[in-house]
């Protein structure tokens, strides 16, 4: 019998309100259900990864296990909430398909361990458990730009479970049989570094958290308020830009996304790729080329929130020094706690089941922007 909330996330109402509005209004954020479950994977080390150069392989593996999971939930027709971090992903899902979704990523973590010797964490925990700890997990659906809907969670929730997924004596659930074939149609990393937009100096990957005697969503409120007086509306502080966009054309760069891929890469595959790419040059000077790329930079994936603020975003040198500055003294009054790297450009990977209108582009800071801005976050934390 299907199940009678599954498409809960689908039905959830799309909100076109300013974020900051958003943010006040209790009555636009809803429960979900006890009997969905929170999948978190992540890399194992990936300080480390980053700091010895993997960054971009790091960015391929935490992209490839929203793929797995999507395309598991398309076959299904059902959208959930997903949140990517750099280093991983969380999913909320029903349970018509956590089983599914968890047997493909165990798929994809034997394969990442065997393609790039990296360990991927893929664990889950039923909602019904975050629950009975005390903790919340409400939901909003948040329209951030023309053509992309995000959820918006509030809550500590999401935070719980990475704790326990993360924990050492956490065991990682065999939930099925493991499918004998891993689905990554639609994976996408044809692009690369770029670089801040004209009249931008730098790209800033900020993380926050609200402080502990502080309703999260006023702290939220805070922090986007700084970011829209300090670089403007969203869209002037958008990392992205079609004039910066450089299409990966060398043997090295196509080898790795098929190793991402997990296809093996002989000379002629990759010759064939490599060949799809420079024609890839002519078609976005087509109509139909401009219009997809008009649509990535609406589609690009630059703000998450999970229950911290998450977002990539790019400006000048003294701007980031004001946020830097504004965001030190809400730091000192107790209202958050947060991370911050700066990187010389961003990076992007992509999620492209339709040239049209099915694809989301998911976007870091270089140098590992996500993972250095956790690093220092996790610090303050811990004192």
């Amino acid at each position: 019998m299907p199940n009678p909330n599954a498409k809960f996330y689908s039905e959830l109402r799309e909100n076109q309100v300013p974020l900051q509005e958003l943010l006040s209004r209790d009555s636009l954020f809803h429960r979900i259900p006890d009997n969905w479950h929170v999948i978190i994977t992540d890399i194992t080390n990936s300080t480390a990864a980053v700091q010895s150069g993997l960054h971009q392989t790091v960015n391929l593996i935490a992209t490839g296990s929203i793929v797995t999971v999507l395309n598991v939930t398309f076959r299904a027709n059902i959208t959930i909430p997903f949140f990517f971090g750099g280093d991983g992903a969380t999913f909320i899902v029903p349970p018509t398909v956590i089983d599914s979704a968890m047997s493909a990523l165990l798929k994809f973590k034997e394969n990442t361990l065997k393609n790039f010797n990296i360990d991927l964490r893929a664990g889950t925990i039923p909602v019904s458990s975050i629950y009975q700890e005390g903790h919340e997990l409400r939901i909003s659906k948040f329209k951030s730009s023309q053509t992309l809907y995000i959820p918006i969670v509030l809550g500590t929730g999401l935070q719980y479970a990475e704790k326990v997924i993360k924990g050492d004596d956490y065991l990682y659930p065999e939930r099925a049989q493991q499918q004998s074939e891993l689905d990554l149609t639609g994976m996408s990393c044809r692009w690369d570094k770029i670089a801040p937009p004209e009249n931008h100096d730098e790209v800033v990957t900020l993380l926050a958290v609200s402080g502990a005697e502080v309703k999260q969503a006023e702290a939220f409120r805070k922090v986007i308020a700084l970011l829209d007086q300090i670089y403007g509306k969203p869209e002037k502080r958008q990392p992205i830009s079609i004039n910066k966009l450089k299409l990966k054309t060398t043997f090295n760069r196509i080898e790795l996304e098929m190793r991402a891929s997990f296809n093996e890469g002989n000379f002629f595959k990759k010759f064939y790729q490599w060949f799809t790419q420079l024609l890839g040059h002519l078609y976005f000077k087509t109509r139909r080329g401009k219009d997809y790329l008009s649509r990535l930079v609406n589609m690009s994936d630059t703000l998450v929130i999970d229950g911290r603020i998450n977002t990539v975003i790019s400006g000048t040198n003294s701007q980031r020094l004001r946020l830097q500055e504004s965001l030190d003294e809400l730091e000192q009054q107790g209202i958050i706690k947060f991370g911050l790297h700066v990187s010389t450009d961003a990076v992007m990977s992509c999620y492209v089941r339709d040239l049209k209108d099915d694809h989301i582009h998911f976007v870091d800071g270089s140098e590992g922007g996500y993972t250095n801005a956790a690093s220092v976050l996790k610090v303050k934390l811990r004192s």
